[in-house]
């Protein structure tokens, strides 16, 4: 019941995203191509949680967890930035029979990153971004297993607006899927099963230089 629930949440939140990138005016998103000046920079604080999205490994439950996004980026023309983003996010993981806690997974992932913004509508501006980079994992154990989760690739795929206020700060909504497969060693030995991929909803705001 609780998981239907969640997806029942996630999918409002889905669909709350998606309206927002709709330009308000078909004929105003037409006259303004191009979401952002060029040579612009721009430095994001973002935070929200984020749910896994599958069961992290055989036997276990995890929590929804808190998700913190800094981001700066540089546009190199009207629709299209490159640049940085550094993501923390955490998880407590239980055994699900019996119920015990086993601690709590912490992942920091550096993601060079690739933006585009088609157009703007009025303060809106709604944007797609991609970034590769590496998942730093780890565990912090509240029992006597030992787990050490691997390092991992990270693709990243994100979409999201800004809601301009001024010139210089906007406030920001963005969902994005992150990828976090990858294994674990410690009491027990390898266990190969233990993927950390997860949903990502964030909200806050960005500053334009």
């Amino acid at each position: 019941m609780r998981w239907h629930q969640f997806k029942n949440t996630v999918g409002g939140l889905l669909l709350l995203i998606v309206v927002s990138l709709v330009p308000l005016s078909t004929t105003g998103f037409a006259q303004e191509l191009g979401g952002i000046k060029p040579g612009k920079w721009v430095f994001g604080f973002r935070a929200g949680f984020t749910p896994l999205t599958q069961q992290l490994s055989e036997g276990t439950s995890t929590s929804i967890g808190p998700l913190v996004n800094f981001q700066a980026m540089y546009s190199l023309n009207t629709w299209f930035l490159v640049g940085m983003m550094l993501e923390w996010e955490r998880h407590s993981v239980s055994v699900e029979q019996p119920d015990v806690d086993l601690g709590h997974q912490d992942t920091v992932s550096v993601l060079p990153t690739i933006e585009i913004r088609p157009g703007r509508s009025g303060p809106l501006s709604p944007y797609v971004n991609m970034s590769f980079g590496v998942n730093v994992n780890s565990f912090g154990e509240d029992t006597a297993v030992r787990i050490s989760p691997s390092n991992t690739f990270a693709w990243r795929l994100g979409w999201g607006t800004d809601y301009q206020l001024s010139e210089r700060f906007a406030l920001n909504v963005e969902w994005a899927y992150k990828r976090n497969d990858g294994h674990t060693t410690g009491t027990g030995g390898q266990n190969n099963d233990w993927n950390a991929s997860s949903f990502g909803f964030l909200f806050g705001g960005k500053m334009f230089f």
